[in-house]
């Protein structure tokens, strides 16, 4: 019993170091030209959209009244709101 046990013992330490050097030896996915661009567009989508003053505005009183997540989000909106129909 103990020569079976064994050998099973020495079969998984030799699965185990040979599952290691042939998973080390994989490579990684090359790179193509599509990944590249795709990472650029959302950079050039912010490039086409400046801020506005009313908007920057509405960030910077977020910002003082300490203001994060779903709050900001909601008074940021109003705050826009309140400045669009201002500007009309």
């Amino acid at each position: 019993m103990t020569k079976i046990s064994a050998l099973a013992t020495a079969t998984a330490v030799a699965s185990l170091l040979l599952m290691g050097a042939a998973s080390a030896q994989t490579t990684a996915p090359a790179k193509t030209e599509a990944t590249k661009t795709e990472t650029k567009a959302p950079a050039e989508k912010k490039a086409e959209k400046p801020r506005t003053a009313a908007s920057l505005e509405c960030s910077k009183e977020a910002d003082a009244k300490g203001l994060h997540g779903k709050e900001r989000k909601k008074f940021r909106s109003e705050c826009r709101k309140t400045a669009a129909d201002k500007a009309k």
